[in-house]
């Protein structure tokens, strides 16, 4: 029986203009392509690295020679939890991205193999999916006002709006005064103070924000628990969410979770998760960071089964690799044909 083999390419992706959070602003985001291969079957996934999370490029690159050799031994990609123990051995801390990777790779060999989509595979079902949402990233504010009205011209419903400055204020009543129809969530990407998240709780019900994404940093626990108590918009986890085991210890401080696969470590550890969130009660959204339409299609199975999706990192490239996602505005129809229904571009 064939072994398993595991090879690897870079790829370059470059937002269509520059995309500002809290942190950072970026325009050039590198990605990895990982390949799975058996018998001719081939199963693909995207290690998405965030530097905020302890992984770059470098760290990507230095881990996937010892994951290759790991899974030498390894016979059957059916073998999920194998693989999972092959790769955590020999990278026991971290590297989700790499771990995400692998994760879709595997699951899409097997739905190759098995002829079906890959949402099939893990049990999901082809009910619509939730509007995403679409970013308006931090940048001077007659810059932001311009990227947000273009966007609801252009058929967009939800933007979510970057926020975690001094000008935060401004930047939230200007948008809502430029598009008083628009549904608007807030990420402030764990930039806030308390005093200041407190101070902004009238901001967000004037401008009848429909969420509010991680206000504090991501260890303050006490303090979104407080914020909550008094907080009429759901307030939702993102950067205090690295692992499934996190979701217990946050049902305490948060209404819900933003489940980002390259940050939990693949489709199959994002389906637990949402599943114990729904467990203790909690409200879900599904995530993305800024990745190709191979990362999005493998969020995009899972929406379905979520009360919010953010979904548009793709949409933010000027140079997407992958084509076979279909939109219309915000509207993402569940990817067609088997695996995770994408094809890669001619070079």
């Amino acid at each position: 029986m064939d072994l398993v083999n595991l090879t690897w390419d870079t790829l370059d992706l470059h937002t269509a203009q520059p995309f500002g959070i809290a942190r950072w602003t970026h325009s050039v985001y590198p990605r990895t392509l990982v390949t799975l291969e058996r018998g001719g079957v081939q199963g693909r996934g995207e290690a998405a690295p965030n530097a905020f999370y302890g992984e770059t490029r470098g760290t990507v690159e230095a881990v996937l020679p010892l994951l290759a050799t790991a899974l030498e031994g390894v016979r059957d990609p059916w073998d999920w939890e194998g693989l999972h123990a092959a790769v955590t051995r020999v990278m026991p801390h971290d590297h989700p991205s790499v771990k995400c990777a692998l994760e879709m790779a595997a699951v899409e060999w097997c739905a190759m193999l098995a002829g079906v989509p890959a949402r099939h595979l893990l049990g999901l079902s082809d009910r619509p999916l939730p509007h995403s949402s679409y970013t308006v990233s931090l940048a001077e504010l007659p810059e932001m006002r311009q990227r947000a009205r273009e966007a609801v011209e252009a058929g967009q419903t939800i933007l979510k709006v970057k926020l975690g400055t001094d000008r935060d204020e401004a930047i939230l009543t200007a948008l809502r005064e430029e598009l008083p129809h628009v549904t608007l969530r807030v990420d402030a990407n764990a930039a806030w103070t308390r005093v200041q998240a407190k101070r902004m709780l009238d901001v967000l019900d004037a401008a009848n924000a429909e969420l509010l994404e991680q206000p504090l940093a991501a260890d303050d626990l006490d303090g979104h628990a407080e914020l909550r108590r008094t907080a009429r918009v759901p307030l939702v986890a993102d950067e205090s969410l690295h692992h499934v085991r996190d979701v217990l210890s946050l049902a305490r401080a948060f209404d819900g979770v933003n489940l980002k696969l390259a940050k939990l470590g693949g489709p199959l550890q994002a389906l637990q998760a949402l599943r114990l969130a729904r467990a203790h009660g909690m409200q879900v959204m599904i995530g993305c960071m800024i990745e190709s339409s191979l990362g999005i299609a493998a969020a995009a199975a899972l929406a379905g089964s979520c009360d919010w999706a953010d979904l548009d990192g793709a949409l933010l490239l000027a140079d997407d690799p992958f084509t076979g996602l279909h939109w219309q505005a915000g509207e993402l129809a569940p990817p067609q044909g088997p695996g995770w229904g994408v094809t890669r571009r001619p070079e």
